[in-house]
């Protein structure tokens, strides 16, 4: 729908025009008659655009209506990078908060992601240190009483896995956990999760059930890994952020370039209309709103 307001003011003629028979209308006595042909846009403008008519100071055009913004394309400017679609539909605050959003949480992740990297390889080489799959297997062998029906002792500090696994099984109860392949993520943190791993510790006491205080070095483990988990649980919450900006930002950015078209839009020219054998240039003023 389009509202127009329409001022015409009729600087340009003489004198007033005076009607004469209804379809006629003329600026005095001596000047050609200005025909009106009964057709409001053609009496009153003669083409369509304002803006194809020459101005009265040389000929200039007059400066047409900004372009429209496609509000399409405006949401997948943003979709790949937010804000981009608000600046393309020249809504620059916006598109400002935007982008800083999205810099600050993509900041954000990054910087967790390393905090956690960073975490990780400390909580791994302290477990590297001070606990040892050779000490738990030994213990859980000897605490109950399963010596020589496993052969999970290779020599040489290599372990047989599949029958250390085995054992695990066999003893049941508390075991409720087959230790993962060495150097995995699921290695790092059973052996500082569930009690019956206790015993791999240095610091472990020598005799151990379940229920009895955790040793030192467990917890603190446990504690820096739980931290870790933070760092990453904090960066994967950025991301989601980041995943929402944009989807906000994109819609955010068709509704701003359909707004952008349904600015109130002002426009002076010279409107040229039919006088006599001629034309005769008239100033107008146009302000329409479309929605």
């Amino acid at each position: 729908m389009r509202f127009l307001l329409l001022l015409f003011v009729m600087g340009g003629l003489a004198s007033p025009l005076r009607a004469e028979d209804g379809s006629v209308l003329r600026r005095s006595a001596d000047h050609p008659p200005l025909l009106l042909t009964g057709h409001l846009r053609v009496d009153l403008f003669g083409q369509n655009r304002l803006w194809d008519h020459p101005l009265d100071d040389g000929g200039e055009q007059g400066a047409p209506l900004p372009q429209e913004k496609s509000p399409w394309l405006a949401a997948g400017f943003s979709l790949l990078v937010p804000g981009s679609g608000q600046f393309y539909a020249k809504s620059y605050w916006k598109a400002a908060l935007f982008f800083a959003i999205e810099a600050a949480v993509v900041t954000a992740a990054i910087a967790y992601d390393r905090k956690g990297d960073d975490q990780t390889a400390e909580y791994q080489a302290f477990a590297n240190q001070h606990w040892s799959v050779t000490r738990y297997a030994e213990w859980t062998e000897q605490n109950f009483s399963l010596q020589g029906e496993f052969q999970w002792d290779q020599g040489n500090g290599i372990v047989n896995w599949d029958e250390l696994n085995r054992m695990e099984r066999t003893v049941g109860g508390w075991y409720s956990h087959t230790l993962p392949p060495y150097g995995s993520q699921q290695y790092y943190e059973l052996i500082g999760k569930y009690p019956q791993y206790n015993q791999g510790w240095d610091d472990a006491p020598p005799s151990f059930t379940y229920g009895d205080p955790l040793t030192p070095r467990f917890l603190s483990y446990s504690a820096d890994r739980g931290e870790a988990n933070t760092y990453y649980d904090r960066a994967s919450t950025a991301v989601t952020v980041a995943v929402v900006n944009h989807i906000v930002s994109a819609l955010d950015a068709a509704w701003s370039a359909s707004m952008y078209n349904s600015d109130i839009r002002a426009e002076a020219s010279v409107q040229r209309i039919p006088a006599g054998d001629g034309m005769v240039d008239v100033p107008v003023l146009r302000v329409s709103y479309r929605f």
